[in-house]
């Protein structure tokens, strides 16, 4: 059987029992900030098992896309050493939410392996974990598998997705190769070996672990099962390696013809194969190369691809031209490989080229490293250095190690890294929910959309973080309502603003946060006494609400324009929307152009003049997207969803935010900046309705006030700008041709101030009018004519103090330039520094100049001696 085959068989085979099939979840995990990527199938399910999100079914099955190249879950060094393990893979799963539980799960297990697979019974092995018994009853006495081909094992046979979440105990099946592949079963003290190769994880999710580590029972005990797609193709396939499997056969052949080897056994191309896959699916779900999170991990994927390359033998860039062949290999089953296509390869090409230009250098300064070694351990600042400079990743710099036999220094490497180890662990901290702390029922139901105003009850108060009976006036709180008309901060839209009333009193909202399924009224009671239990009026600000609506509309219209100007690889990476102005952010790897910027800002605009109606309606969330409603990559959405549609199919997104009734209703549409924030982010920020009519018209009154000064009209501005500085350029080249030759003037003059200090001649001397570029023209001139000596210039000149100083050759093992002036820009208020034979400073000082320069002499003796 083909993977293809595999996969459409698991999936009806589950289908035909009752299973939902759920299309794969993207890489970047909408419901989990623990996790850098998907890792196993059951992420997109974690809050399903948790009991806080609620599915119109209670059996699914999926073959997810996953990743473990970073946390916890992170294969990248094993990738190509082994014949199993992988940066991407996919897991074809299935699970029960509070449905059945072991006995069906076992069996669903064992019939698909054993009957729609046919694999021999003989050939398998199982395994449970040493205090379930209810599963090895089932194993034994129900199902029948062999006593002795089954173990009992520990910590192996216990499952948790992350150091906190769903887990609990698990069972195995595991296939046996055969006695001519090397290797122990499960439990045994040989069972690191090829031969028994885990094909089936079936874990019984009872508990939740909690981050002090104490496990406490879910609401309804669920399976979440797992099979590795490769794994089993390898079995079907009769190969004892998945890089043997059809998946792979096909990537290994164009990495060969691209790097320029014909040996397909070579673990090298293993490698670029594996990650070639990876960086694809990252990209595709809106991942690109950074210094940071997960864009950090695709950037060591991709550079430990062109390392192996380069190892091969590659002369070129060569990663990129992989896409076209992965997109022949499973474009069918991912369609998104062929339409992202382009994009996919500018920006690994994009990478190459940048990682080429450092790649040399560092692999240089690794070899001098290792050839230098006296030991078995490469020192930690050497790794340090290869990957602050050269942008190595840690783990490419251990691959090389590891060929030549060697470790790495790493207690060494983490001390110099340690600023920034905090930063990541800040980053990684689970994000504690607020009702962990402030346990509130139900949810606040939103009725903004239908009007600004609404009757409510108050359910909760907050005052200092704590739960009270009441507010009293001048206090600052928290006020949750059974339903509101405010809207809540989410989406990238800001909260909404306005006042709760009722006869006695007002409180003053000043922001409307989201926790949960709660809105959470921030703000401060002007008068009166709020207490729990008190109906009230909302009234949100009507004047702020329509303003945000303007630029949340607009926000849509850019992201589609944006797509259909620089391709439909830009996705939506963040945005803020309020009253004033609407910021988003977006994946893209390069500045959009001035022309690009006008043609969108021009696409925009065309559609609100079309006075298109806006509409909105309520439909599954599978049924959306059939409909093409673009869905936000990483974010978590309910089974029912409200689809925005503007512009008479010009866009179609999945949004819960305000918006206006007609697109003419925005008004206006001005771009003010675009600027990149990331690696591969960029961002641009804009103004709607009267804001942008009011930045036009200080644009042209600046513009105004700028022609009056040049005494010239509007259309002649750019002329006469232009004139001035070609005039500026030639006036700054005739200063620098003069000052030059002034400098030669004075250097011979200059020279008759030299002094003997013990033998070494000294020039030390204020020189007017100079600034550090005159001086250091100078300074070469004096070189030249001193062929033995100690030159320091100093000057003077917008209120600062300059200084620059030279050192024969022959003298710099006694003598530092660096040294005398870091000491000389320390007396002048400032910091210098630079090589033994020049050197440059300055400070604020510029009164100390001339108590600094008969200090040179003896600065100099002092180093002589």
């Amino acid at each position: 059987m083909t993977s293809a085959e595999i996969r459409q068989a698991f999936l009806e085979y589950f289908s035909q029992q009752g299973h939902t099939i759920v299309p794969s979840s993207s890489l970047i995990p909408g419901n989990d900030p623990t996790l850098l990527f998907t890792n196993a199938g059951m992420v997109q399910f974690k809050d399903v098992f948790l009991g806080t999100d609620k599915r119109d079914y209670a059996r699914a099955t999926t073959s997810q896309r996953c990743v473990r190249a970073g946390g916890k879950h992170n294969d990248l060094e094993n990738v190509g050493y082994t014949a199993r393990h992988h940066t991407f893979f996919e897991m074809l799963g299935n699970f029960s939410f509070g449905d059945y539980f072991k006995q069906d799960a076992i069996r669903f297990a064992w019939t698909f392996l054993t009957e729609v697979l046919q694999l021999p019974k003989e050939k398998l092995w199982v395994t449970v974990h040493h205090s379930d018994d209810e599963a090895e009853h089932i194993w034994k006495n129900e199902i029948g598998a062999d006593p002795q081909r089954f173990s009992k094992l520990d910590e192996d046979n216990f499952w948790s997705m992350g150091d906190t979440g769903p887990c609990g105990p698990c069972t195995e099946i595991f296939f046996d190769h055969g006695p001519d592949v090397a290797g122990g079963p499960p439990g045994s003290p040989d069972d690191d070996g090829d031969r028994y190769i885990e094909i089936w994880n079936i874990v019984f999710m009872q508990y939740n672990r909690s981050a002090d580590g104490n496990m406490t029972p879910l609401p309804k005990p669920s399976v979440d099962t797992g099979m590795g797609l490769e794994r089993v193709a390898a079995v079907l396939q009769q190969v004892h390696s998945n890089y043997e499997i059809d998946l792979f056969v096909a990537l290994l052949q164009a990495a060969a013809s691209a790097v320029g080897t014909e040996d397909l056994q070579q673990k090298s191309l293993r490698v670029i194969a594996d990650h070639i896959r990876s960086a694809c699916f990252l990209i595709i779900d809106g991942v690109v190369p950074s210094n940071e999170g997960r864009g950090y991990v695709l950037r060591r994927i991709v550079r430990r691809a062109i390392r192996h390359g380069n190892k091969l033998g590659a002369k070129d860039v060569f990663f990129h031209k992989l896409v076209a062949a992965m997109a022949n290999v499973m474009g069918d089953a991912y369609p998104d490989l062929r339409t992202q296509r382009a994009n996919i390869e500018k920006i690994l090409l994009k990478e190459e080229q940048q990682f080429a230009r450092t790649l040399e250098n560092g692999m240089s300064i690794l070899e001098q490293a290792i050839a230098s070694l006296t030991g078995q351990v490469l020192p930690g600042d050497v790794v340090f250095k290869l990957y602050d400079t050269y942008g190595f990743p840690v783990d490419l710099t251990a691959d090389v190690a590891r060929e030549q036999s060697l470790t790495l220094d790493m207690t060494g490497f983490e001390a110099e890294m340690e600023q920034q180890r905090q930063r990541a662990r800040a980053a990684g901290q689970f994000a504690v929910d607020y009702n962990e702390q402030i346990h509130l029922e139900g949810e606040t139901q939103f009725t903004g959309y239908e009007a600004l105003e609404d009757r409510s009850k108050v359910v909760a108060l907050i005052f200092k973080g704590e739960k009270v009976e009441q507010l009293s006036a001048g206090q600052q709180g928290i006020v949750v309502l059974e339903n509101t008309s405010f809207y809540a901060e989410s989406g990238g839209q800001a909260g909404d603003s306005g006042r709760l009333l009722w006869d006695k009193g007002e409180f003053t909202v000043q922001d409307c946060t989201k926790d949960s399924k709660h809105h959470l009224h921030h703000g401060i009671l002007k008068e009166g006494v709020l207490r729990l239990g008190d109906y009230l009026v909302t009234e949100v600000d009507q004047a702020k609400r329509q303003a945000t609506a303007l630029n949340h509309s607009a926000t849509h219209l850019l992201h589609e324009a944006l797509r259909r100007v620089l391709g439909e690889h830009v996705m939506q990476k963040g945005s803020l929307v309020n009253a004033e102005r609407l910021r988003f952010d977006f994946a893209h790897f390069e500045s959009v152009t001035s022309d690009e910027l006008a043609k969108i800002e021009a696409m925009v605009n065309q559609q609100i003049l079309n006075n298109s109606v806006v509409t909105t309606e309520l439909m599954e969330l599978e049924a959306a997207k059939a409909k093409g409603a673009m869905a936000l990559f990483g974010e978590k959405y309910d089974s029912e969803v409200r689809v925005l549609a503007m512009g008479d199919g010009f866009s179609t997104e999945l949004c819960g935010g305000t918006h206006v009734k007609r697109t003419g209703d925005i008004g206006l549409f001005r771009i003010i900046s675009e600027s990149g924030i990331a690696a591969g982010v960029r961002r641009i920020e804009a103004l709607t309705g009267l804001n942008a009519l009011a930045y036009i018209s200080e644009t042209q009154k600046a513009l105004d006030d700028i022609a009056s000064m040049l005494k010239a009209s509007r259309p002649l501005v750019v002329e006469k700008v232009k004139a001035l500085f070609d005039r500026q350029r030639v006036v700054e080249k005739e200063l620098e041709r003069l000052q030059a030759k002034l400098a030669t003037a004075q250097s011979g003059d200059l020279l008759e101030k030299v002094i003997d200090v013990q033998g070494v001649k000294v020039l030390a001397t204020l020189v007017d009018g100079a600034d550090p570029k005159s001086l250091r023209d100078m300074l070469d001139k004096l070189r030249n004519k001193l062929e033995s000596g100690v030159i320091v210039l100093f000057s003077a000149a917008d209120g600062k103090a300059s200084v620059i100083a030279g050192v024969s050759k022959d003298l710099t093992s006694r003598i530092k330039a660096g040294d005398l002036v870091k000491e000389i820009s320390a007396d002048l208020g400032g910091k210098g520094g630079g090589r033994p034979d020049m050197a440059q400073g300055g400070g604020a000082d510029v009164e100390a100049i001339p108590s600094v320069v008969k200090r040179v002499p003896a600065l100099v003796e002092q180093a002589i001696s």
